[in-house]
């Protein structure tokens, strides 16, 4: 059987062409595929026998998470660029198979210069999964593993990547000192789960500390999607018949719109208004009806639902605090004009199952013929440049 890379080169250029007028890319979400070590060699000693690990199973490697029953192939973690119809057997593959890209940062560079990519922000793949892990004490050792592991990772390779630190959200303290040492870290901005550890949500009044780290830290907060148990099943599928597993891939977006729901609503942008949160990998193109039936509630039914008054309407709210990350959501693009184009941030989610990689050259191409050159600049490159405050060549 032919390996994924060999797959790749039968039909992919080596190099990028440049068909956007010198025009670099930055991608708002990326993802590494951990290494063998980086739980292992990374973790408090203390739950070193229970780390996450890769295993052999049959032919196969795969990913074993005590205490999360299904097993996760290599090959959907790093399958960027195979064609659809070769997809079928990406599960079977081993470690030593998966593209180094995915976890060197010298050969992530290379990866990038192939798709004519600047620079990425990265999240992690494991990690997204861990954060539906039952055990809290557990899954903070995962998260200062993989933080710890990130540093190395994002120094071999500076103004290229930039790390997101991750975070359990056991309690509000913890998650504030949580904070402090990923910003002494040097990353960019704090990965969180969707669904905290908590007894009380996130629209809670007692996790203002959290905001206003956040605020006076400089770290914007990032809410992946697949990293809430609402819509777990649907982040490999579930069993039996295919209509149910399709069927699955349309929640991916449901628990990050909650979210935003509940941020809102909840008051928590009024009381922060400087507050920066991102939407990662759940789409754009939704936007325009979400904001309408947010104002739409606002306007008619707030006064007999007992919904507060808000110091901006929730349309201002989701223009001034909410960025949202996509690959290829055209949608987004054909209704530019009743988007926040400042807001919109692309990716490449390298090297990942829906990745645009090593075609976004080609394919951003076409699709953004309806932007503006201004628009273009936004979307592709300046908004998560300023988001984040980055430094790209």
């Amino acid at each position: 059987m032919p390996t994924m890379t060999e797959i790749l080169e039968r039909s992919s250029p080596a190099k990028a062409e440049d068909l956007l007028g010198g025009l670099k890319l930055v991608s708002a979400d990326s993802h590494i595929a951990e290494p063998p070590n980086c739980y292992t060699d990374y973790i408090d000693p203390a739950f070193r026998d229970r780390a996450p690990r890769i295993e052999r199973d049959g032919q196969s490697d795969v990913w074993v998470v005590p205490d999360m029953v299904k097993k996760i192939s290599l090959g959907f973690i790093s399958c960027a660029g195979i064609p659809p119809t070769e997809l079928r057997g990406i599960g079977g593959i081993r470690f030593e198979e998966i593209y180094r890209g995915a976890y060197d940062a010298k050969a992530r560079i290379e990866a990038q210069d192939r798709d004519g990519v600047a620079a990425e922000i990265i999240y992690p793949s494991i990690g997204m999964v861990l954060c539906n892990h039952p055990d809290a004490a557990y899954k903070r050792a995962c998260f200062n593993a993989y933080n710890r592991w990130l540093e190395e990772f994002v120094a071999g390779a500076p103004t290229r990547v930039y790390g997101l630190g991750q975070v359990a959200v056991r309690s509000v303290e913890e998650t504030v000192e949580d904070f402090v040492r990923i910003s002494e870290a040097g990353f960019k901005g704090v990965m969180m789960p969707l669904d905290p550890m908590t007894e009380f949500d996130y629209d809670d009044p007692r996790f203002d500390p959290v905001w206003q780290a956040s605020v006076d830290l400089g770290l914007p907060l990032s809410f992946h999607a697949l990293t809430s148990g609402k819509n777990v099943k649907s982040q490999f599928g579930v069993e039996g018949r295919s209509d149910k597993i399709a069927n699955t891939q349309h929640l991916v977006m449901r628990a990050n719109q909650d979210l935003i729901c509940l941020l809102i609503w909840g008051g928590v942008f009024d009381r922060f208004p400087t507050l920066k949160t991102i939407c990662v990998e759940a789409d754009a193109g939704w936007a325009p009806h979400f904001i309408h039936r947010l104002d739409h509630f606002y306007d008619r039914h707030r006064h007999w639902s007992g919904t507060g008054k808000l110091e901006r309407i929730p349309s201002e709210v989701f223009r001034d605090n909410i960025w949202l990350t996509f690959q290829d959501d055209w949608i987004a693009f054909k209704f530019i004009d009743s988007m926040f184009p400042q807001r919109l941030l692309w990716a490449s989610d390298y090297p990942h199952i829906d990745s645009t990689w090593p075609y976004s050259q080609q394919i951003l191409a076409e699709r953004t013929s309806v932007l503006t050159e201004q628009q273009k600049r936004w979307i592709l490159r300046d908004n998560v440049i300023d988001l984040y405050g980055l430094e790209v060549d």
